[in-house]
């Protein structure tokens, strides 16, 4: 069977990071059958990084490309009736979400403002991490900001490219259905990989501010979360 690595759960959510809840939400929709296993150490996975999969011989990671290869694999359906222009539209909106990452990840280990409330709920729900331990993951994702450039942002400034992101979905998302009609598609698994991440958690970002301010993103996170939730 295949097996989904990726990064342990965080209130009630079935991966605290928004790739892996990403390819969960695909499977989970797509109806192919996995075993889901959490981990916080990414150095056995391809390029280091989680979420990855591992299907008989094959170990793949980067959720796009597990996304194609689980779609071959087992034949899944739930794209296959898109046309060219709305799997541009996918294509558009996967990498506003990959901006929209790196605001999310700075919200909860740099903006200092929220930290203490994101540290404190890893520390509550995952007893095992460490003080050196979140230190140093801390010290680490810094230096990817510094790096990617986000880190280079104020607080504000950082948020309010986010805010950006999220103001693009708002007119996105449709106030009844899903992006491309009246049954989700891989890019609502997408989609809810990352608002579920700012929309079930238990911290007041400005982000979070946003998503609850609008009801048609709120609506299409509870029926995705509805759809796949399950054991976690």
């Amino acid at each position: 069977m295949l097996t989904l690595y990726s990064y342990p759960t965080l209130f009630g959510v079935a991966d605290n990071n928004g790739y892996g809840l990403k390819v969960f939400a695909f499977l989970r929709l797509a109806g192919v059958p996995f075993r889901h296993e959490h981990i916080f150490d990414a150095s056995k996975a391809p390029r280091g990084q989680l979420p990855y999969i591992v299907d008989g011989d094959d170990t793949v990671g980067d959720s796009d490309t597990i996304l194609h290869f689980v779609t071959r694999r087992y034949a899944v359906t739930i794209d296959a009736a898109l046309t060219p222009a709305q799997r541009t539209t996918n294509l558009l909106v996967a990498r506003m979400l990959d901006d929209l990452y790196w605001v999310m990840s700075y919200s909860r280990w740099q903006d200092e403002r929220f930290w203490p409330a994101f540290q404190a709920a890893l520390k509550r729900e995952h007893p095992n991490l460490s003080e050196d331990g979140l230190a140093k993951a801390k010290a680490f994702n810094h230096q990817r900001y510094y790096y990617q450039g986000i880190g280079r942002f104020d607080p504000d400034a950082a948020m309010a490219r986010g805010l950006a992101d999220l103001g693009a979905l708002a007119a996105l998302i449709p106030a009844q259905g899903y992006v491309h009609g009246g049954k989700p598609t891989s890019i609502d698994a997408a989609i809810y990989g990352f608002v579920a991440n700012i929309y079930f958690y238990d911290i007041d970002t400005p982000l979070k501010q946003f998503v609850v301010a609008h009801k048609n993103i709120v609506r299409h996170c509870g029926a995705i979360h509805e759809a796949v939730s399950g054991a976690v």
